[in-house]
């Protein structure tokens, strides 16, 4: 085979490249995310400072030592989860700062990343939900009037609340993520369409 034959050939393949995006267009797309970012070192300092200040309550709220003990251990299990859901989403928030967000490749995987964070958010949401059940065992085995309930009643005392916050915790993340960071993603899900037609 040749020279002129292998150039042809060549020629002939479909090598797709990345294409890039404008700088007008990496412009429009630089907005949503700095507000996505926002949300979250807002969303970081809030959690920061609300730890401690749970802690101060539990501490100066007349409460039996027991008692006490147990709300701090469970208040320290949940700063370990959230730590670990925290070091998730720093994960993204460094990626949304990234300068080098020019192509469509970087795009759609930072798409993939926003998916994925998604499921971390709910995930962090629901995984509240075992601390709520061990926080109403030690509430109701602490009140002595309790020791009277029926265990149907005690049954549904504690089932009816669980199920309700596992709902409403999976529905409250749902809505949290969406109003904090579904609309930006959408924005950008729309300019990227938008660069596709062009």
């Amino acid at each position: 085979m040749d020279l002129d034959n292998l150039k042809s050939l060549w020629n002939k393949e479909d090598v797709s490249e990345t294409p890039e995006i404008s700088p007008e267009k990496q412009r429009q797309i630089h907005h949503p995310l700095e507000r996505i970012r926002k949300n979250m070192r807002h969303e970081f300092w809030s959690t920061i400072i609300l730890l401690p200040i749970i802690l101060i309550v539990i501490w100066f709220f007349p409460i039996p030592f027991r008692f006490r003990l147990y709300i701090e251990v469970l208040v320290a299990s949940m700063t370990l989860i959230t730590v670990f859901f925290f070091s998730k989403f720093f994960r993204l928030y460094r990626e949304i700062g990234n300068p080098t967000l020019g192509t469509y490749d970087s795009l759609k995987d930072l798409f993939h990343q926003f998916e994925l964070n998604k499921q971390y958010y709910l995930s962090f949401y629901l995984s509240f939900v075992p601390f709520l059940v061990c926080e109403m065992i030690i509430i109701t085995e602490s009140i002595p009037y309790t020791k009277t309930y029926s265990n149907g009643f005690l049954s549904f005392y504690l089932l009816f609340p669980v199920i309700l916050s596992l709902f409403g915790l999976y529905f409250l993340g749902n809505w949290w993520f969406q109003y904090f960071y579904g609309k930006y993603i959408d924005r950008i899900k729309k300019l990227v369409d938008e660069m596709k037609m062009d």
